[in-house]
């Protein structure tokens, strides 16, 4: 037994999925979908060779992501989502489900029929009820016909035969996110009068024969069943979480063999899996349905990313099995870093959704902390020694530096980096320290980077301001020079404005090197004024007033949080005065120009620039006679985000 199994013994515990014997209680989700494949529906290398790597993660059970089942394509919710309607499609699958079962997983193929979601190559979309759609990206619907249930249903029993045949050990339906079995279930999409609709025992018809019409083609292997605790959909009229737990019941009574709870639709105006909901929030839907229905398997994950927390859980009997998807598209070594007692070292998942913003976008999805996620097939992407050793020194100990010096000393590189404050993670450490959401995530990144500095030895020299002097110092002791030094507030654009030179800096104000007062106004509603702002109002009780030029605020923030800063706003009080400009700066406050062209006084004790960023491209011309290899990542080259930093960093490292 390796050590970090005896510390999780409830988490490596061998059990049971129908015939199958699982060697832990980890269950890999699907994930929806990557965007990884063929418009007209066929896996390519691009994933087989992503899914390689999750065959390899260690889970005792692992669900490749879903497939819609209808040749019209109807079903299919994403671009590049694969189909499974048709035998010529099941070369690439039995591929993926030879990997998984080679690497001792059992292998779940999942069915997603989009129902609301779907059709996107049609125009049109098919659900219950003719109930319009919330979202405007999506499409108009279509109510189908009792002709039409049945052909759906016939359609997911053969693609479920033809998944078993593909070498699949058992499948799975989905109602997660707002899918065509959600849309049946819910009172809010199903509004039919005829026995599809109506009262709950009626909306839960359509997932009672879709669980018997796969149970009848493949009456030898395990249904999974994806279920919502909380559609969170009262502000549409949708269900109550009893009445979810009813339709459990029936799934229950149909025969399914293991339930996976989940939260949420794409349409709800809560959040369920973000970094603003904490760690363990949503464990109490899966305990109530252990409670509910002891006989059956339950599986959970939602907003669990710690095997530690899963680990207790499984000792308390909330669930069965420990649902992870986004943790291991994180760190595909999680489960193997927690079974030898390395967590320390675990990439955490931050809860950013950079993988829904794209995934929502009809990209493929990436990861923040993983930069090689959907570059798998791509040697370039890959870790491997050096032809040639190098001495590399990294100016900035942020995310691009420190990710560009890990890599490369992985390599076998001798680097050291350079960081002129007192500890690394750059401008990320101030973004952290205000953060409303979970600042512990963000925090987690720096001390990912810490503990893999120490430990492959790399050396981080804090409190050492690189520039040109200290460069001369140092001529031709290194090879290798890369500018990660970040960027800071730019006070260029803002020269003409009267009293300009009282305006604080936004990041020596986050990183609490200034203090700002009890009435503040902030000029620029981008990510760090936002974020400064919300913390200044929660944390300090400060009246703040956010100035923005632009027409909407949050301009920079990735698209699925933009709405919550937004909440947040709102919540706290922050008036937000965009299509505005800052003219004067004096002892009374701020003046602005508003979106009216009239001169508006905002009082003000303190007033924060925060309105952009300004990389440190000075170094590179001071240094490009002083060393042989000169280059830059992240902020230092043009400020961006926290995906950027690293993605940019690791890719560096990986080709010095």
């Amino acid at each position: 037994m390796k050590p970090g199994e005896a510390k999780l013994p409830h988490l490596f515990e061998p059990a049971r999925l129908g015939r199958f014997e699982t060697r832990n209680r980890i269950k890999y989700g699907a994930c929806c979908v990557s965007n990884y494949n063929t418009r007209d529906g066929f896996i390519t290398e691009r994933e087989i060779a992503r899914m390689r790597v999750i065959a390899r993660t260690g889970c005792g059970i692992i669900t490749n992501q879903g497939a819609y089942p209808d040749p019209l394509g109807e079903g299919k919710a994403y671009f590049r989502q694969v189909a499974i309607f048709d035998d010529r499609f099941l070369p690439q699958f039995e591929r993926i489900a030879q990997d998984i079962k080679a690497n001792g997983a059992v292998a779940i193929q999942q069915i997603l029929h989009a129902g609301r979601y779907g059709g996107i190559d049609l125009g049109y979309c098919i659900q219950p009820s003719d109930v319009p759609q919330t979202l405007p990206h999506f499409r108009p619907p279509k109510v189908m016909t009792k002709e039409e249930i049945r052909e759906c249903i016939r359609q997911h029993a053969e693609a479920a035969d033809r998944a078993i045949r593909a070498g699949f050990d058992g499948t799975e339906i989905t109602s997660f996110m707002g899918y065509l079995l959600a849309n049946f279930n819910s009172r809010f999409t199903n509004q039919r009068s005829d026995e599809y609709g109506g009262s709950i025992a009626n909306r839960g018809r359509f997932m009672r024969e879709l669980i018997d019409g796969i149970k009848q083609a493949t009456p030898d292997n395990p249904l999974i069943v994806r279920l919502n605790g909380a559609e969170l959909m009262d502000q549409w009229g949708g269900n109550t979480e009893d009445e979810c737990f009813e339709l459990m019941q029936q799934a229950v009574d149909a025969g399914v063999d293991m339930i996976s709870v989940t939260v949420g639709w794409q349409e709800a105006p809560e959040s369920s899996i973000g970094r603003d909901i904490p760690p363990g929030y949503w464990n109490y839907l899966a305990e109530r349905a252990k409670k509910m229905f002891p006989g059956t398997l339950i599986t959970f994950g939602n907003r669990l990313p710690d095997p530690r927390m899963a680990d207790e859980c499984l000792r308390d009997g909330m669930f069965d099995f420990w649902e992870v998807c986004r943790p291991l598209l994180a760190d595909p070594e999680l489960i193997h870093k927690a079974a030898e007692d390395r967590l320390d070292e675990v990439r955490r998942c931050i809860g950013s959704l950079n993988c829904l913003s794209r995934l929502f976008r009809d990209l493929p999805y990436t990861c923040t902390m993983n930069p090689a996620l959907g570059h798998e097939v791509e040697p370039e992407y890959q870790v491997t020694p050096a032809t040639v050793k190098k001495k590399i020194m990294v100016i900035g100990a942020g995310p691009a530096g420190m990710e560009c010096a890990i890599s490369a000393r992985k390599r076998g590189h001798d680097v050291t980096v350079f960081e002129k404050a007192d500890r690394i993670g750059g401008n990320l450490y101030a973004y952290a320290s205000n953060d409303l959401a979970r600042p512990d995530d963000l925090l987690s990144v720096i001390r990912h980077y810490e503990v893999v500095a120490k430990k492959l030895g790399i050396e981080v020299r804090l409190n050492t301001e690189v520039h040109a002097k200290f460069m001369r110092s140092v001529l031709h002791q290194y090879d290798v020079c890369v500018v990660a030094a970040g960027a800071k507030i730019d006070r260029r654009r803002f020269a003409h404005v009267e009293g300009a030179e009282r305006m604080l800096d936004a990041l020596d104000v986050a990183h609490g090197r200034v203090q700002a007062g009890k009435r503040v106004v902030v000029i620029g509603g981008g990510k760090i004024g936002l974020t400064l702002a919300e913390s200044l109002r929660k944390h300090q009780q400060a009246e703040v007033t956010v100035v923005e030029a632009e027409k909407r605020i949050a301009g920079d923030v990735k698209p699925s949080f933009k709405w919550r800063h937004a909440s947040w706003v709102e919540e706290l009080g922050i008036p937000c005065r965009t299509s505005s400009h800052l003219v004067k700066v004096d002892a009374e406050g701020a003046t602005i120009v508003d979106a009216k062209g009239e001169r508006v006084l905002i009082p003000a004790d303190s007033v924060i620039l925060a309105a952009e960023m300004a990389p440190a491209h000075a170094l590179f011309g001071e240094f490009e006679w002083m060393v042989d290899e000169l280059h830059g990542v992240g902020d230092a080259v043009i400020p961006r985000g926290l995906e950027q930093a690293i993605q940019e960093g690791f890719r560096l490292g990986v080709r010095l």
